[in-house]
């Protein structure tokens, strides 16, 4: 065996780790050599970009997509044999996301998550193993091993979604005064699994091979479909992934050439595995159709997203100065470059491939929760409602919602159409000229305040102290609202944290400018955010958060995990150097207390990064 195992897990795990699923795990290692080889060409190209000061382009259409043998202008033409979309596909108004745990938690706890997405009334829940889920400890293991336990309908699970189900009708009568659930068993089987699988950059906590960190994305791969094909398939279910974070076909062939192997070591027909794309990097909007093409026999649609989207868009312009974003409360779907990328997206997904098949657009995420006053309360389910009728007006297929509360708040607006789904709804074809180029990149002015600042602060903070916890979701908002509960929390996952970094970088940087006066900090219109500036609010955001009640930061936190994640956003947003991911220093943090050895790590990231561009990815604790 050319892996190794952290700890017990193996002996912890035996039916996470079985037989079968070690021996898929060593018939896909050598691949990690490759994505290896892609992470380290990644990063060259964006200190390539930066140093040339050159923005992203298309591709030549005369060229073929790397990693293939499929041509540029083939797969914008849709020369190629798209995948059927399956039965269970067909609709998806709602996709809720989240994981299959909680932190520390004991099975029976933890697969509750299971049992409330199952029951939820969603045509499709995505099981978290990236953004939302917790990486501290052995949660990994446990988000796979409830997720085994759930398809095969384990007396436990079934003990826990009957009791889950009272609950949730308790709550629905008192919400919508009905119940949402009237044969819970029978409420099990309307959901479509489907399953995120951490990305390409980010590797795993309990496995190494050769003496370094191994790829997150063929674990997660693995795992979920080794452990689960059978019973899926022989209840007449699809496989179906969601692939997170690639940036460039190149980096979809290499997931479908992972894909390829797993179905043929397992002898499943070519094609049988399913996935969505999430597109949440700017790269992405300039070879959708490539990214389709090269994932062709598996691709069945792509999912628009917001935080990460920007974030990526932020981070390739980072060398730009002239480029400096709002308030992110600006950065809708709606302005600027947001709405040349969804519009970028629905035209992909409605060019017809040589089949004449089309492909599913999943939009959005719906991050709010129906908890808090009766105004406030009103007031963010109208907005909910609003954002999912404009994302079907504009031709997505369905939405994601981010807890299962919303499912039944926000349904409504694709039953009143009643229409699976709008494949092949006529939009303009995709053309690829250097307008088009530069509305993917399209400013507009927007407020950039103190208060924005304030946002961008609080939250990063309070973001990575949750993840440092286990609490990769969470519910947040800005410390100047706690105690007030006309402002909902928010259910936010890592995108959350990368943007506000990401964008605090950029102002800091680049020296943006506020658009209004703050009295309280004495800046007026046209001053910029210096690092004096940062620095007081920083302090100051800090000090509210130390201050805040054990409801909205954990009192346990305040002396451990809180300086830390504070340590990390003072040490990115002031690098000269920008890092590509606060994940990583997140990551690189996990299960620490001691804030001189989490300074000393901090560090060394940085040092490392700003030599040759090396990002330290494997579990220093390992």
């Amino acid at each position: 065996m050319t892996l190794e195992f952290r700890d017990a897990v193996l002996s912890s795990y035996p039916d996470v780790y079985t037989p079968e699923v070690l021996r898929a795990l060593e018939v896909l290692a050598p691949l990690d050599e490759k994505r290896r080889a892609r992470m380290a060409a990644r990063t060259a190209r964006r200190k390539q970009r930066a140093e040339a000061r050159e923005r992203i382009a298309f591709l030549d259409p005369e060229a073929l997509i790397p990693g293939t043998q499929i041509k540029v202008a083939d797969a914008r033409a849709g020369n190629f044999d798209g995948a059927v979309i399956p039965p269970d596909l067909t609709r998806q108004w709602i996709q809720g996301t989240g994981p299959a745990t909680k932190p520390r938690s004991d099975t029976r706890s933890g697969i509750r998550n299971v049992a409330y997405a199952l029951l939820s009334g969603a045509d499709g829940w995505m099981f978290d193993g990236e953004d939302a889920l917790g990486q501290v400890d052995t949660m990994s293991l446990d988000n796979h091993r409830n997720l085994k336990l759930a398809i095969a309908r384990d007396r436990l699970f079934l003990e826990v979604a009957e009791e889950v189900a009272r609950e949730m009708n308790q709550w629905a009568q008192g919400f919508f005064g009905r119940p949402i659930i009237a044969d819970w068993r029978k409420q099990l089987d309307f959901t479509t699994l489907l399953y995120r699988c951490r990305g390409l950059h980010l590797e795993d906590r309990h496995i190494r091979r050769d003496g370094h960190g191994f790829s997150a994305s063929i674990t997660d791969l693995v795992l979920y479909v080794v452990n689960n094909h059978e019973r899926l398939r022989a209840v007449g279910r699809s496989i179906v992934l969601y692939l997170p974070k690639t940036q460039t076909a190149e980096d979809a062939a290499l997931w479908n050439d992972l894909l390829l192997a797993l179905e043929a070591h397992l002898g499943l027909p070519v094609g049988t595995i399913k996935v969505y794309v999430l597109v949440e990097q700017l790269e992405q909007c300039f070879q959708l159709m490539e990214i389709r093409a090269a994932l062709s026999p598996h691709f069945v649609g792509f999912n628009t997203g917001r935080w990460d989207y920007i974030n990526s868009v932020s981070d390739a312009l980072a060398w730009d100065r002239e480029f400096v974003n709002p308030n992110i409360q600006s950065i809708t779907m709606t302005y600027g470059y947001m709405r040349t990328y969804e519009d970028r997206v629905r035209r992909a997904m409605n060019t017809p491939d040589r089949n004449g098949r089309f492909a599913l657009w999943q939009g959005g995420m719906e991050p709010n929760i129906p908890v808090g006053s009766e105004a406030g309360v009103a007031a963010s389910m109208k907005r909910a409602v609003a954002g999912a009728e404009r994302e079907q007006r504009e031709g997505a297929s369905g939405k994601w919602v981010a807890h299962w509360k919303m499912v039944h708040i926000v349904r409504p607006v694709w039953e009143r159409v009643g229409e699976a789904n709008q494949m092949g709804r006529a939009f303009p074809a995709l053309t690829y000229n250097p307008g088009d180029a530069a509305g993917l990149m399209q400013l507009e002015e927007a407020p950039r305040t103190i208060a924005g600042a304030r946002d961008l602060l609080s939250v990063a903070l309070q973001y990575g102290n949750a993840f440092l916890r286990g609490f990769q979701a969470a519910a947040l908002k800005p410390a100047d609202f706690f105690g007030n509960d006309d402002v909902l929390y928010l259910m936010e996952d890592m995108a959350t944290g990368e943007i506000r970094v990401s964008i605090l970088w950029e102002w800091l940087h680049k020296g943006a400018t506020f658009t209004e006066a703050d009295t309280a900090t004495g800046v007026a219109a046209g001053d910029a955010f210096t690092p004096a500036l940062f620095a007081r609010l920083l302090e100051e955001e800090y000090a509210k958060l130390r201050k805040a009640s054990n409801r909205d930061v954990h009192d346990d936190s305040k002396g451990t995990t809180l300086p830390i994640a504070r340590a990390i956003v003072q040490t990115y947003v002031q690098s000269p150097v920008k890092a590509p991911w606060y994940v990583d220093l997140l990551n690189l943090n996990l299960g620490l207390d001691d804030l001189a050895e989490a300074e000393a790590r901090i560090a060394r990231f940085f040092a490392t990064f700003s030599k040759d561009g090396t990002r330290i990815t494997e579990n220093l604790d390992f």
